[in-house]
C-alpha cells in the first residue's frame, strides 16, 4: 500500500487535504476583533496568548482571561455577552485552531524560541490587526519556515522541527 495512506491519513480525502495543505477556515464561536484589542495596545502575549513565551503552545483565551477586562469593558456588546453566557453556563469557549499541522507532518513547533528571538507574530500569522476574526493568511509550509530560518541563521536540520 502507498505511504500516503497511514493511520494519520485514513481516507483519500484526508490524504489530498494534507498533501495540498487544504483546511477549511476556522469558524469561531465568538467574533474576536483583533483590531480593536491591538488598537487598545494589548499585545498578543499580554493576556490571550501568554503561554507562547514559555512553551510550545500559544494557547487560546479562556473565559476567565476575557473577563479580566470584559466584566466592565464593552459589556453591552453582543460578543462580550456571549463570553458572559459561557461563564454562566460553566463552559469554556470552544475556540477553533486557525493554524496547525496535520499529525502526519510530524512537526514540533515551539513558540517560545521565536518569542525569545523577538520574531513578530505577524511574520507567521499575518496582519491580524486587519482581521475581524482570526484567519489563516500565510501558508506555513516547510519552504516558508526553512526560508525564514536560513535568513535568520536559525537551525535548519530536520530535527529542529520534525520528530
Amino acid at each position: 500500500m502507498s505511504q500516503v495512506f497511514t493511520p494519520a491519513r485514513s481516507t483519500v480525502g484526508q490524504a489530498v487535504r494534507d498533501f495540498f495543505g487544504v483546511r477549511p477556515d476556522a469558524v469561531q464561536p465568538i467574533a474576536f476583533p483583533h483590531s480593536v484589542h491591538i488598537a487598545n495596545r494589548l499585545g498578543c502575549l499580554d493576556y490571550c496568548h501568554a503561554s507562547a513565551a514559555a512553551g510550545p503552545v500559544a494557547g487560546l483565551p479562556s473565559v476567565r482571561t476575557c473577563l479580566i477586562c470584559h466584566r466592565t469593558v464593552a459589556t453591552d456588546r453582543p460578543e462580550v455577552q456571549k463570553v458572559v453566557a459561557y461563564e454562566e453556563r460553566g463552559e469554556d469557549i470552544a475556540w477553533q485552531r486557525v493554524y496547525g499541522y496535520p499529525p502526519s507532518a510530524h512537526v514540533k513547533f515551539n513558540h517560545a524560541p521565536h518569542v525569545r528571538r523577538d520574531v513578530k507574530c505577524g511574520v507567521c500569522h499575518g496582519d491580524v490587526a486587519q482581521q475581524r476574526e482570526a484567519q489563516r493568511s500565510k501558508r506555513l509550509t516547510m519552504g516558508f519556515c526553512v526560508g525564514c530560518h536560513r535568513a535568520n541563521q536559525a537551525p535548519i536540520d530536520c530535527t529542529a522541527c520534525h520528530f
